[in-house]
């Protein structure tokens, strides 16, 4: 369940396939039904938040292997591991949470074209593909009126 809904009451429907989430009236997500005591289905996106304030807490997640949406995912962090050694927990969890606020599609292609490449699979290597730096705006810089003439119109004295 998404952590937002903690300390919340939900209403669970259970269907043949699927499980449909409620809260207040409103269908809030749909998920494939898990059978048996064994099965579990950790969304990343609902955990990334805690993930990102404690990186360490990556490498001894009982469902680590859940927080792979993808083999792609698993190869990049394959990758960080080999270049970042013990920092590459932090890395992918930071690349996780670029894929949970910017696409997952789109941070997954970019991993795939640098992977493919040979590139470094790096959080700002990624972050700077997936989204660039917002441009700078210009300062504008109005003079400020000369209101004299202003005064004279509403005065009367300014004929021309």
């Amino acid at each position: 369940m998404p952590s937002r809904l903690i300390g919340h009451t939900v209403e669970a429907r259970q269907h043949p396939s699927t499980v449909e989430v409620l809260y207040g009236g409103r269908v809030l997500c749909t998920m494939a039904r898990l059978r048996g005591s064994a099965e579990h289905r950790i969304d990343y996106r609902h955990i990334i938040g805690s993930l990102v304030r404690k990186p360490g807490a990556f490498a001894r997640y009982r469902f680590r292997e859940e927080l792979f949406p993808s083999l792609v995912f698993r190869a990049a962090y394959d990758a960080l591991g080999r270049t970042h050694g013990e920092r590459a927990d932090v890395e992918y969890v930071r690349l996780l949470h670029l894929a949970a606020t910017t696409g997952e599609r789109l941070v997954e292609a970019t991993l795939r074209a640098r992977l493919d490449a040979g590139d470094p699979c790096d959080y700002a290597s990624v972050q700077a593909q997936v989204r660039p730096p917002a441009p700078t705006v210009p300062v504008v810089r109005v003079p400020r009126p000369d209101l004299s003439q202003y005064d004279a119109l509403l005065s009367g004295g300014l004929h021309e």
